[in-house]
């Protein structure tokens, strides 16, 4: 993953290759396989650039295929599936070594008027005054919190706490609940389209981890398999990913190996402006291959 906000902006500076071709650059890290923000991040700015200007993305679903690799570009294709009057579809498949490893649908809107409501932010204590996830994944798995930050600097991300270790109310029928504050490491350009590519990225880096919240484990944890399988954002108001967001995560369900969580990312932690669901593969030790 980048170390840097910097290192984050080249990776989604796609290389144009060819008409709807695009080629993506890989970071240096020590996870064996691409993090699933990134390709996410990567499909939607390759998606963005074949559209006219004036359309923003509104959603994005994705499948991840096959473990990405580390050590070579991603090539990412895209087919103008619609163009409309109001709205526009993308279909962008991710391939490395002749194999597609991820593919995603995302829809893009002209701007309109209309009904608005949202639902109601939960009061959380300050982003300044929240551990660092780093600081919170230190206690947890004993590995020094620099370990932790080293792949996570192009994000600052604060623990506000989760329905186990505390920080977030225990609820009888909401037993896996997280919340954290995340922002990017610096200031984005004035870029609707990149904010949102940013978003993406951020959006996978902790929903997974909330379906393991009852489960008394963490993403990383010796002998725990865990992989995103599936992915889908609604973009509902224009963001700022360089300010505070406050990610509130539940998981309403794990079962046969597969965690499902949902997730609903306020700006300044009062205005909903993306709600996201994840499916993941969370393989415990005794699980077997299926």
């Amino acid at each position: 993953m980048p170390r840097s906000l910097d290192e984050l902006l080249d990776l989604l500076d796609l290389e144009r290759i060819d008409d709807n071709l695009f080629r993506g650059r890989q970071p240096e890290t020590r996870l064996q396989r691409v993090f699933g923000g990134q390709v996410a991040g990567q499909a939607l700015v390759a998606a963005a650039r074949t559209m006219e200007p004036g359309r923003t993305v509104h959603s994005l679903h994705a499948y991840f295929l096959r473990p990405g690799d580390t050590s070579v570009p991603i090539v990412y294709d895209v087919e103008c599936t619609r163009e409309g009057r109001s709205f526009s579809t993308r279909r962008v498949v991710a391939r490395q070594h002749g194999e597609t490893i991820f593919f995603m649908a995302a829809s893009f809107h002209v701007a309109e008027s209309g009904f608005d409501h949202q639902d109601v932010a939960p009061d959380v204590p300050p982003p300044e005054s929240c551990p660092t996830l780093g600081e919170v994944m230190e206690k947890v798995s004993g590995r020094p919190s620099d370990d932790w930050a080293e792949e996570w600097s192009a994000l600052e991300v604060r623990y506000v706490g989760d329905s186990r270790r505390g920080g977030v109310p225990r609820d009888g029928e909401h037993p896996a609940r997280a919340r954290v504050w995340f922002r990017a490491a610096g200031t984005l350009p004035d870029d609707p389209v990149l904010h949102s590519c940013v978003l993406a990225y951020a959006s996978d880096l902790t929903l997974l981890g909330v379906t393991l919240v009852p489960h008394d484990t963490y993403i990383g944890a010796p002998k725990l398999q865990t992989a995103s399988i599936d992915h889908a954002i609604w973009f509902h108001r224009p963001v700022r990913v360089d300010d505070w967001l406050l990610y509130d995560q539940h998981s309403p369900s794990a079962a046969n190996s597969l965690g499902l969580a949902t997730g609903r990312i306020f700006a300044g932690g009062r205005r909903l402006v993306a709600s996201v669901a994840q499916e993941g593969l969370i393989r415990g030790p005794r699980d077997t291959a299926r």
